[in-house]
């Protein structure tokens, strides 16, 4: 396994940080996010799961961007103290042209980046974007903030954030 490049960690970041992980489990946890990239050939560093999204960004170790729609914030649940920048933007779901420009505005190119939205699905383009733009350390949160559907076509109860019992609040 290759060992885990971290451009910039920002340990004081995240102010309201609950945890802290010792270095060596933020290397271990980074070093299973990239082999697990590589593995699935990602065009971005790696991906994590939400409990580990969790433990790096509670450690103040990563920025997660919520890239869900304004909408989906207000009446699906948000993730406090994260950043946001819409992948995608109104009821249409269009593309927001500004999406690389705005992350830009907010965190560095080599900072570690955990990307959220409600499957993981387009966390994953928006992870390609911002690694085709020169961000090094962006990875996806599988399973998303509700997860996968189940045989009912119902989200939030097959993995996800709020499914791991994780902070989050709704408006």
């Amino acid at each position: 396994m290759n060992a885990a490049v971290i451009h910039h960690i920002d340990f004081n970041s995240n102010v309201e940080a609950l945890g802290s992980l010792p270095e060596a489990l933020i290397l271990k946890v980074i070093a299973s996010a990239r082999a697990a990239g590589h593995a699935l050939a990602l065009p971005y560093a790696g991906r994590v799961n939400p409990i580990e999204a969790w433990q790096l960004f509670s450690s103040g170790a990563a920025q997660i961007i919520d890239v869900l729609t304004n909408e989906e914030r207000k009446f699906v649940g948000l993730v406090p103290n994260t950043l946001h920048v819409a992948w995608q933007t109104g009821t249409a779901l269009n593309r927001n042209p500004r999406f690389v420009r705005e992350v830009e505005a907010k965190v560095r190119k080599d900072s570690v980046v955990l990307l959220l939205c409600r499957s993981g699905k387009r966390s994953h383009d928006a992870a390609i974007a911002l690694a085709n733009a020169g961000f090094t350390d962006v990875y996806n949160i599988s399973e998303g903030f509700e997860g996968d559907l189940n045989d009912k076509t119902q989200r939030g109860e097959l993995g996800g954030w709020r499914h791991c019992s994780l902070p989050w609040i709704q408006d």
